[in-house]
């Protein structure tokens, strides 16, 4: 079978764009100076498993050809001619939908549709840049006619989306190393440059909620496998994620990007905390074999927020460290998911999971065991002991206020602190209501 008889694709120049912009923006992001990427082939396995089809890709379009960064089901083929018959479109706005394939005038003359691999359904969601430039699509096919739900449809824009950002976030490692490599020759801190691009520029605004996050370096020379991410779900809830990665230097910083994008990319596909653990487990297991294994401690979470203010949060956790709870009286209590295993060495690891609430007042901190494991000037562990009844000496009143208070345990630690920390804060604010004898007054 030949690339020609698999042509799934683009056809001419978008009419009434700039070509020459969206090209030069193709170039920009090295789009096609990469091979075949484990990112994007999770992407289309996403795609194809939540549309239950057999055939899905990331495709990036050249002048001349598109290239498959990813093809799920085709057989090996990573790049076909752009002037052949069309059969999905760059689309304007939206997705692009051919629900059946013989009837659509746009593609009944298309080799892929005619012959093999006999194309009824396609659809395709543009990745599209931050100025408007689309540089291919994700893109889902069946051999037989099929009508796409909304959310499908939803999902299929969201994984567009995530290929987009893992470009963004490729382009501005680049970026950061060439600075750094101008500025100073030591691997080790550009590594430490590129590691600070895995980390999430600045957290999303959470109505109803404080959000904080600080990420404690012990050492200017060598790179940690700290992470942590907050992002919304498409059903109105939120999640958030916050781990280790085994190992330092370069690799422990590449093992870090590919668990975070793992996690977002799973929470879209199904945001069960365990679920999602599960599936960061199975993509560690298959990207890393043989005698040195890549694992890590994560604890994934999902916020549901309710009428009152407060907010049900459901963790699940695999090696971690128990995330704490500090109530608005000033007790501090364990969420505990003892028992959860770590994600990616195990034959069938067990993942804990634990629900709290936070009401108004209450917050929830997470951290990495380089806080728990730092030791005092008498040699003695911090523990998580200790961590509890400092911050129930120091009561917290927001999510900024408890981590200015765990950064003072790090200043009275001093050099105990041997290892990276990552923090994540949040807590829910006091509801300001008028009594009803002051609104008589």
């Amino acid at each position: 079978m030949t690339a020609t008889e698999y042509t799934l694709h683009h056809g001419a120049a978008q009419e009434g764009s700039d070509e020459r912009g969206r090209l030069a923006a193709v170039r920009r992001y090295a789009a096609l100076d990469t091979s075949a990427d484990a990112a994007f082939d999770r992407i289309a396995t996403l795609a194809a498993r939540i549309f239950g089809v057999p055939m899905a890709t990331v495709a990036i379009v050249d002048s001349d050809w598109v290239w498959l960064k990813a093809a799920h089901g085709l057989g090996g083929v990573r790049e076909v001619p752009r002037d052949q018959s069309v059969l999905c479109s760059l689309p304007q706005e939206g997705p692009y939908v051919v629900t059946d394939a013989l009837t659509d005038p746009r593609t009944t003359v298309g080799p892929a549709v005619q012959g093999l691999p006999g194309v009824r359904f396609c659809a395709a969601a543009a990745i599209t840049t931050s100025d408007g430039h689309r540089l291919g699509t994700v893109n889902v096919l069946d051999t037989r006619p099929r009508h796409p739900t909304g959310d499908q449809l939803a999902a299929l824009q969201e994984l567009a989306a995530l290929v987009m950002e893992e470009l963004e976030l490729r382009l501005s490692a680049q970026h950061m190393v060439a600075a750094e490599r101008a500025r100073r020759a030591d691997a080790e801190r550009l590594a430490r440059a590129l590691q600070r691009t895995l980390l999430p520029p600045a957290l999303p605004t959470v109505p109803g909620l404080q959000a904080a996050a600080a990420y404690h370096t012990a050492s200017a020379d060598e790179v940690g496998g700290d992470f942590y991410d907050l992002f919304p779900l498409d059903d109105g809830r939120w999640a958030f994620f916050l781990g280790d990665v085994c190992g330092k230097g370069a690799e422990a910083a590449a093992l870090t990007s590919l668990t975070r994008y793992t996690l977002r990319a799973a929470a879209i596909y199904d945001p069960d905390p365990r679920t999602v653990l599960a599936n960061l487990d199975t993509v560690l297991k298959g990207e890393h074999q043989g005698d040195n294994p890549r694992y890590c401690t994560a604890v994934f979470g999902v916020l549901d927020a309710a009428s009152d203010g407060s907010f049900t949060v459901t963790l699940a956790g695999g090696g971690h460290p128990p995330a704490l709870a500090v109530r608005a009286n000033g007790t501090v209590e364990p969420v505990s998911t003892t028992g959860g295993q770590l994600v990616g060495i195990l034959p069938d690891p067990h993942f804990a999971q634990a629900t709290t609430r936070l009401a108004p007042g209450d917050a929830l901190l997470l951290y990495t065991d380089g806080l728990t494991e730092a030791r005092a000037a008498d040699g003695s562990m911090l523990g998580e002991e200790g961590l509890a009844r400092h911050l129930a000496t120091r009561p917290a009143r927001g999510a900024d206020v408890l981590l200015a208070s765990v950064h003072e345990l790090f200043t009275d630690l001093g050099s105990g602190v041997s290892d990276d920390t990552a923090l994540l804060a949040l807590s829910v604010p006091y509801r300001h209501t008028r009594l009803p004898a002051q609104e008589n007054r």
